[in-house]
Order: structure tokens, then sequence, then C-alpha cells
């Protein structure tokens, strides 16, 4: 279970600069989405950071875009964060590295992707916690690991979500691609998965015998 009694927020700064690096690789959205979209959201009164950010400037709360959880909902969306990325033997959790306030950045820009994924969020975390409070008497972020498993795993499988649950279960996959892409573009979460990247090195060996292998050179 999630401990929602101490949840510091990650600089703004760094929070922006994450953002922006990881727009391209959350853009991509499933077209199922948009039949549950609206346009009655408007997005935060705000100019955003223009075409050209500062990614030096230290932002401000309110430098740019008031963020949108309130207390509760970042209760509800940290505990979300680690039912989907959980921490195991070798890396960190989703909250641990700060994904809910990449989410919260995210979904406060003024901007129309950012906006009607702030609709399908807030409405999201709060299904999720009316639908703890109906099944177990309590908000998510307080119930156990089994409890929080229990209501997800009615969201996770496209083939078996109930027609009551369809709602629930775009928003589950949305917030899951928020996360998950989120979190692979932390030093945290590229280590994980084995990325190494761009290293410097004094030497070049060429591919290993193993990749000539797979394409057919060796």
């Amino acid at each position: 279970m999630s401990t929602p009694v101490d949840l510091p927020r990650m600089d703004r700064r760094k929070a922006i600069q994450w953002m922006l690096s990881t727009a391209a690789t959350v853009a991509a959205r499933d077209t199922g989405l948009h039949a549950a979209e609206s346009t009655t959201t408007a997005p935060p009164l705000a100019k955003g950071y223009g075409p050209d950010p500062s990614m030096v400037k230290v932002y401000q709360p309110g430098d740019v875009w008031p963020l949108t959880l309130s207390e509760p909902q970042r209760r509800a969306a940290h505990a979300l964060c680690d039912v989907i990325i959980p921490a195991d033997a070798s890396s960190p959790s989703a909250s641990s590295v700060g994904v809910p306030d990449f989410i919260d950045e995210w979904i406060s820009s003024p901007y129309p992707a950012q906006a009607t994924d702030r609709r399908i969020v807030l409405e999201g975390l709060k299904w999720i916690d009316d639908e703890a409070s109906r099944r177990f008497k309590k908000v998510f972020a307080e119930l156990t690991d089994e409890q929080q498993t229990a209501i997800c795993d009615d969201l996770c499988h496209p083939a078996k979500t109930k027609p009551e649950h369809k709602a629930a279960a775009a928003f589950f996959k949305r917030y899951r691609d928020l996360t998950a892409g989120g979190y692979y573009t932390t030093a945290e979460g590229m280590k994980a998965i084995g990325y190494v990247g761009n290293v410097a090195s004094a030497t070049f060996d060429g591919p290993p015998l193993e990749a000539l292998k797979h394409v057919g050179l060796a």
C-alpha cells in the first residue's frame, strides 16, 4: 500500500524540463480514447512556455501555468503510479522518481493534447477513488496492495472489461502510458530496461558477435 503521508513535490524547473523531453514519447494516443473525449474542459489560463522555452530558468509556481492536482488527487495519482510500476529489487517505483509530478505538469499545461488528458486524468482519479470507496470504504491510496490491484485488474484487460468499466479502462490505459512514458525517460527507468545510450569509449571494437549473427553477417 502506498504511504499517503509525505508527498514532496519535485522541483518545478526539473519537472517542466522532463515534460518537454518526454512529449514525443507519450504523444501517441489510443484513437479509442477520442470517443470518450469532449471539448467542454477548457485548458488552464496561462501563456505557456512558447515555442522557445528557457531550459535554464528557475520556474516558480504560477510562472508558466498553475498546477492542477489537489492533495487528495495527488495521493490517488501516487498510489496508481505505484500499482503500474512498483519498486522491485533492481529499480525504484514510479512515484519515487517523481512521475506523479510529471503527470501533474503534463495535464496542467495549456495545450490541446494535454488539456484533453487533463479531463481524462481528473475524471479517472475521481472514478478510482469513488470505486475504492464503494468496494472497500476507503479512498484508493489507503487500500492494501491487493485491493488496489483488484480494481486495476478490472481495467487493464480490454477483452475482459465490463461495459460499465469502459470509460475507466480508457483512463487507465492513458494513465499507464503517461506513467510509463515518464518513468522510462528517467535515468532510473533507462537503467531498469538496460538502456545505455551514448557512452564515450576510447576504442571501437565493432558490433558484438551476437549482433552480427542476428543480422546474418557472422
